[in-house]
């Protein structure tokens, strides 16, 4: 799913993390709902991919959850 073979790019983890990274980069600090929210101005993209780029993002070390949820940006 991170980069697959038979689907279109546009629908990949790896690409829709940019968005989550792009959005990221304006605000530094947001909580999961605000960062979904301006995430989905740029590209609608649904809940449960937003969650699994969160997923992909954290085990890469490029965010920081924290217990209250707030995503933070590592670098």
């Amino acid at each position: 799913m991170l980069l697959p073979k038979n689907i279109l790019p546009e629908n990949s983890i790896y690409y829709n993390g940019a968005f989550v990274l792009q959005v990221l980069q304006e605000g530094k600090t947001l909580t999961m709902l605000d960062l979904y929210q301006n995430v989905k101005l740029k590209k609608n993209m649904s809940f449960p991919v937003f969650l699994l780029c969160l997923d992909w993002l954290y085990l890469i070390n490029v965010i920081d959850l924290k217990g209250n949820g707030d995503v933070t940006l590592c670098i």
